[in-house]
């Protein structure tokens, strides 16, 4: 007796691998905030912590964030010069953990853009204390 089972395309890896769009107003050298995230029994707290957007992994929905969550790999060495060894080296942080860091206020703030008096698109965020938008320059 024969089971009416879906196309092959819907079964395994297929399903996992389907590629969502990838949006943010965030860029590449931006200082961000962890919001979320970390274990601390592995001595990994990366909640509260800021550094600078190093790389997105679109694919995964991930950032690389300099000097944050760091990860040990284990390196062969290749020539005569080069030895082998532990090399320390930042792993990736789910993009949902991240928030835009702004210097002047000391908090994670969220995103928007507006159009400035020269007619431009520019980000920028909504100051919690004077509800006013400020612009970011990039």
């Amino acid at each position: 007796m024969a089971m009416n089972r879906p196309k092959k395309e819907f079964w395994g890896k297929d399903k996992i691998n389907k590629v969502s769009k990838f949006v943010t107003t965030l860029k590449v050298g931006d200082k961000v905030m962890v919001i979320a995230g970390g274990n601390p029994k592995k001595r990994r707290e990366l909640k509260g912590q800021v550094g600078k957007i190093l790389k997105f992994i679109p694919k995964r929905g991930r950032v690389i964030v300099e000097g944050l969550n760091m990860i040990t790999r284990h390196q062969r060495a290749r020539s005569a010069q080069e030895p082998a060894g532990k090399v320390m080296k930042e792993g990736s942080i789910e993009i949902s953990n991240v928030m835009f860091y702004a210097e002047e206020i000391k908090k994670p703030v969220r995103l928007s853009s507006m159009v400035a008096g020269n007619g431009k698109k520019v980000r920028a965020y909504k100051n919690p204390e004077t509800k006013k938008l400020v612009a970011i320059e990039s």
